[in-house]
């Protein structure tokens, strides 16, 4: 497939999990990719695959709670491939599962620092840089619990992810007549190196997780999630804008 083919595609934290599973499927589908995040090793082994497969990959350490690390992770892409025409933003942190009034001000601090102010800055350069070249493609990547409370006690999470689907919506009115589609995708349970090693470890509520969450009664696998993303990359969702794309196998209230 070529639907992507030429386009220079940006993705935070793309050195594992969905975002790793989006750069791979966008360099099978023809995009130039950039990865960034924090971890070096990581990051350029996913570099190393997309390369061996005959794509075109480069990694840009970032920190998306630093301004200026964010404006040279842009201005970096802009200067290998000439524009920026579609931006992942799919960093993000977890946090311990506590009730609200015990978690600590480090814990949401950083949480929504990460999870929606670094949204907002990737944002702030990623349009600047969209809007030199006639507009782009911008997909935040929220949760389920950005579209209902979190059951689970992780409210700063929920906060941040309810706040980047209200900040994205924003923006896509904003820039519409500029050519810029802003949308968001709330993945569900999939396996990531933030889900799985809970599901190992807490079996039981895993399953009582998935009982609750998923109809399908799985976890989904981070291709599934990717696909989403690279659809709203493409030029076949020219007319998507501001929505939310929810990828959760099925929200289910089983009474039995």
């Amino acid at each position: 497939m070529t639907r992507l083919a030429g386009k220079s595609i940006l993705i935070t934290g793309g050195s594992s999990g969905l975002g790793a599973a989006a750069a791979m499927m966008m360099a099978r589908d023809g995009a130039r990719i950039t990865i960034a995040a924090r971890r070096q090793a990581e990051s350029e082994a996913v570099v190393e695959k997309i390369k061996a497969s005959g794509g075109e990959a480069m990694f840009v350490q970032t920190d998306i709670t630093k301004s200026a690390e964010v404006e040279r992770m842009v201005n970096t892409v802009v200067s290998r491939y000439g524009r920026l025409d579609c931006a992942v933003n799919n960093a993000g942190v977890a946090m311990p599962f506590v009730a609200t009034a015990d978690i600590e001000e480090e814990d949401w601090n950083n949480t929504i620092g990460v999870n929606l102010t670094g949204v907002w800055l990737c944002m702030k350069y990623e349009i600047r840089a969209m809007l030199t070249t006639g507009g782009g493609s911008i997909v935040n990547i929220s949760s389920i619990y950005g579209q209902k409370p979190s059951d689970v006690g992780h409210s700063a999470y929920c906060a941040s992810k309810h706040g980047v689907i209200g900040l994205s919506g924003t923006a896509a009115i904003d820039y519409a007549r500029d050519g810029i589609r802003v949308n968001t995708v709330c993945p569900g349970y999939c396996h990531s190196e933030m889900v799985d090693p809970a599901f190992d470890e807490l079996p039981e509520l895993g399953q009582k997780i998935l009982e609750r969450h998923s109809a399908v009664q799985r976890l989904g696998a981070a291709e599934e999630a990717a696909e989403a993303m690279a659809w709203l990359c493409s030029d076949g969702a020219s007319f998507v804008n501001g929505t939310t794309i929810t990828v959760d196998g099925g929200t289910t209230t089983r009474l039995y």
